[in-house]
């Protein structure tokens, strides 16, 4: 059977394939590995461990004098996705109310545009472009929470920047740089693993979805998530673009929401008591994007990928 080769023809199919089998199991069977001991932390909990040993192997790639590449394609990319979840949800609010248009609120916009999945970037950074693009997560870990929509939504003297999160993202790559580094057989040793660990963080990521968030969200909640991949998806590549990096389709994988996002309306909510009458449904359509962008954002990279591709092949024949 040839598993493997049928997998990869799929659009980001290292990541999306393992994902949704985890989401599949955990929808119908979610209990099915929770056994504990190695079977429970390799396909249900284990998520974090691995992707940090992937973000390890990663940061021994970077040589030295690439090391600022990283730094300037993550701030490029984290304020793209700032500005453009935060103008289009205040757009809609001004224009529409509280409750937004076609019942996707304001509070959901911002939530969802503006925060994105470090682990799947990660993932298609290193499957379409290099171990700089892997990099850049150290930088848009700083999305990852409340902080920005509650900056966006006037509220920063009450949040604090999450420089933990940044620092715990940025150690493993760290060190995997200096070790890389000081010693190319490191550097060699650990290549392999930039391909490896891809489904095997990718199933336990999607072992914490649910397909029932979909039809609890309903239409507006798909349609947040379709716009969350195709606004701040599409913003990501022209980013990338526009500061000419190597591989301007990875900017693409900015297009999802982070798994985390889900509880930014309720933690705005208990800063905010006015907004707590829209908060559950804001939960419910930021859980839908959760799982849409998760499919819909690999697809996009593909096909930008596919495309880029077909036109360098026809500017040299």
């Amino acid at each position: 059977m040839k598993i493997l080769s049928t997998v990869k023809r799929i659009p980001g199919g290292m990541m999306v394939v393992p994902l949704l089998l985890g989401a599949t199991i955990n929808t119908f069977f979610p209990q099915f590995f929770e056994l504990g001991g190695f079977t429970e932390a390799l396909f249900k909990t284990g998520a974090t461990a691995i992707l940090a040993a992937f973000l390890f192997a990663n940061g021994a790639q970077i040589s030295v004098k690439q090391a600022g590449k990283p730094l300037y394609k993550g701030t490029a990319l984290l304020i793209s996705k700032l500005l453009l979840g935060g103008l289009l949800g205040v757009l809609v609010n001004a224009l529409f109310g509280p409750m937004g248009l076609l019942g996707i609120t304001p509070l959901a916009i911002i939530a969802a545009l503006t925060n994105s999945n470090g682990g799947l970037f990660a993932a298609l950074g290193g499957q379409y472009g290099d171990a700089t693009d892997v990099g850049v997560v150290s930088i848009i870990a700083l999305n990852d929470g409340p902080f920005l929509t509650m900056l966006v939504l006037g509220a920063t003297g009450l949040a604090s920047v999450p420089f933990t999160a940044l620092i715990a993202t940025l150690v493993p790559i760290l060190i995997g740089f200096i070790l890389g580094n000081l010693d190319d057989d490191i550097r060699v040793f650990l290549k392999p693993a930039t391909s490896i660990l891809i489904p095997f963080f990718a199933f336990p990521l999607g072992a914490g979805l649910n397909f029932s968030q979909l039809i609890t969200a309903g239409f507006s909640g798909v349609l947040l998530g379709v716009i969350t991949t195709v606004v701040t998806g599409f913003g990501g590549y022209y980013t990338y673009k526009l500061i000419k990096a190597d591989h301007p389709y990875v900017g693409a994988a900015i297009g999802t929401t982070a798994g985390n996002a889900v509880g930014t309306p309720a933690a705005l909510a208990a800063i905010d008591p006015s907004i707590s009458e829209i908060a559950g449904i804001a939960t419910a359509q930021v859980a839908a994007a959760i799982i849409v962008t998760a499919i819909l954002t690999p697809l996009l990279v593909s096909w930008l990928y596919k495309n880029h591709k077909a036109k360098a092949e026809g500017a040299t024949s």
